[in-house]
């Protein structure tokens, strides 16, 4: 069997850093993958430009049984850091909407900044190479692959989540914590369009396309962001965002005019022109498709002036709180993440590793931490395998 120091499962951007990491320290590293290039999330995220962090990284913006646990990594390797390493690399960014940061040319660059330092920290990269058996060696571990058998003290997982199978996720990093005895918190698509049921859908289904910035709420929760409606239901990023928090047997709701004043915008539109049809002033604070739809559930297709104040009010209180069952969401084939994973109960928050296991780490999505949408999660991915990196 080859000898290591570190071997790493996954060359997504959690297993690239904590790769980079260790061969920095002059620790013996290989970093496999069973996908044919490394870093394909990062290659197809924020539509070909990474989304690779966020200005706004707080502990709030993160779920987990342990909210907090995320925070020793993210305090020690921040977001300022990752920019400083495309900084020095001249790869060129710039923000976005809510603290995003997106590169100003490909995400390619970004992977090819992450191999080139893998490569030069004298770590081996092997691809299209699955792995079978991860079991004990005496002190370390031995790990059986398609290129032969491996043997190294230390084994980092990052592996990801069950999300975006197409891109090869699989759940293989769930079955190898439990091999080792490691709890889990149970998975679910997160960051997902959610579906309905038929009869909400036949309503639904015509507004296809139509997009509207509004405010979609679930319990205690909000996000206020554009809301899309699709042939299967809601998606856009506030639907995403909510989706996280959503659960089956709970409505959502949405607020398609946060901020404004429906019904004294609608009085005033009775003043202005008291035969114009409810949607044609709807029409003023939504898309039409969507003002024709909430003039029809509401049974007020009638001019304006013949709608008394009391009818006014319900239009208002229906656009501000708009009350929607899904029935479940469109699962991890659109997921951009995997909520749930490795119990951090089980985990020491500085270093990534299994307090029962020594040597054994699990890193980024693997790991019950789920960011919020925006670049949340490629700064867990970086901050968990560059903590990760700094001891194994």
């Amino acid at each position: 069997m080859k000898q290591m120091d570190v071997i790493v499962l996954g060359a997504g951007a959690a297993g690239l850093m904590a790769g980079i990491e260790a061969a920095r320290r002059g620790r013996r590293v290989v970093v496999i993958d069973h996908a044919a290039r490394a870093g394909e999330k990062i290659r197809i995220s924020g539509g070909g430009r990474c989304n690779f962090t966020n200005l706004g990284i707080a502990a709030d913006r993160f779920l987990s049984k342990n909210p907090r646990f995320a925070l020793s990594a993210l305090k020690r390797f921040t977001q300022w850091d990752i920019i400083g390493r495309l900084d020095a690399a001249g790869i060129g960014w710039h923000e976005k909407t809510l603290g995003q940061l997106f590169c100003d040319g490909s995400a390619r660059e970004v992977v090819a900044l992450l191999t080139g330092d893998l490569e030069r920290a004298g770590a081996e990269l092997w691809l299209s190479c699955p792995v079978g058996a991860v079991r004990r060696a005496g002190s370390g571990f031995a790990v059986e692959t398609a290129r032969g058998g491996l043997q190294a003290g230390a084994v980092i997982v990052a592996t990801g989540g069950k999300s975006i199978p197409k891109m090869g996720a699989t759940g293989f990093g769930y079955q190898l914590a439990e091999s080792f005895g490691l709890p889990l918190v149970e998975t679910r698509p997160a960051l997902v369009p959610l579906t309905f049921a038929e009869q909400e859908l036949q309503w639904m289904a015509p507004l296809a396309g139509v997009s509207v910035q509004g405010r979609a709420s679930c319990g205690k929760t909000s996000f206020d962001e554009a809301v899309l409606f699709t042939h299967r239901g809601l998606s856009g990023p506030a639907i995403l965002q909510i989706s996280s928090y959503w659960r089956e047997g709970q409505a959502i709701s949405l607020n398609l005019c946060p901020g404004v004043d429906v019904a004294a915008a609608l009085r005033a539109g009775k003043q202005e022109n008291a035969r114009a049809l409810l949607r044609s002033h709807l029409a003023r604070l939504v898309p039409e498709k969507l003002a024709r739809q909430i003039e029809a559930d509401l049974g007020l297709e009638a001019p304006l002036g013949t709608l008394s104040n009391a009818a006014l009010e319900r239009v208002a209180a229906q656009m501000r709180e708009w009350s929607l069952m899904p029935v479940g969401s469109e699962g991890y084939r659109t997921a951009e993440v995997t909520l749930g994973g490795v119990d951090t109960a089980a985990l020491d928050a500085r270093t990534m590793e299994a307090k029962g296991v020594p040597g054994l780490y699990f890193i980024g999505e693997v790991v019950d931490v789920t960011g919020w949408l925006g670049g949340y999660n490629f700064q867990w991915a970086w901050s968990s395998g560059w903590a990760a990196g700094q001891v194994a």
